[in-house]
């Protein structure tokens, strides 16, 4: 039986070792790749950025892929433009990572939310949280965030 959502949601964010692919370089407009990494690296996860171009962001070393993680990473959070997500899932399967979320945001950044990377992630026996956002729940959640969860559950908006 697949889990649901919020058996999904606990099992990832009960990892230690989470990797946030499109962590950006540019300070003036970081996105919300930036703003995941911060929050769950304050919350006490082992935070790993990912951003091919880059080799800092945040004050901290930045991989290029998932694959050049050399601890074992638990969960990726996806927070790349669409056309990036099957990539990084490849690259997950590869690197032995086996859950994943695609955010989906309700601002200018959009969607990483692609249907082939979903079905390639489900084809590879992933756990796979395609929308919403990490920091609507658990730990690294705020009262903002929290509020969208409830209100984008209310009206049927959350991931299955």
């Amino acid at each position: 039986m697949a889990a649901n959502l919020k058996e999904k949601v606990a099992d990832f964010l009960a990892q230690e070792n989470i990797a946030v692919a499109g962590v950006s370089r540019n300070e003036k407009s970081p996105g919300a790749a930036n703003a995941i990494y911060k929050r769950l690296r304050e919350s006490g996860y082992h935070v790993y950025a990912i951003n091919p171009n880059a080799d800092q962001v945040e004050g901290d070393r930045c991989y290029h892929s998932v694959k050049d993680i050399p601890n074992k990473v638990g969960g990726i959070v996806i927070a790349t433009p669409e056309a990036a997500a099957e990539q990084v899932v490849r690259d997950c399967v590869d690197a032995g990572v086996t859950r994943v979320w695609m955010h989906n945001g309700i601002h200018s950044m959009g969607t990483s939310v692609s249907q082939s990377a979903v079905d390639y992630a489900v084809e590879h026996k992933m756990s796979v949280i395609a929308g919403a956002c990490p920091l609507m729940f658990g730990r690294p959640s705020d009262g903002f965030h929290r509020f969208m969860g409830r209100a984008l559950g209310a009206f049927g908006k959350l991931p299955k």
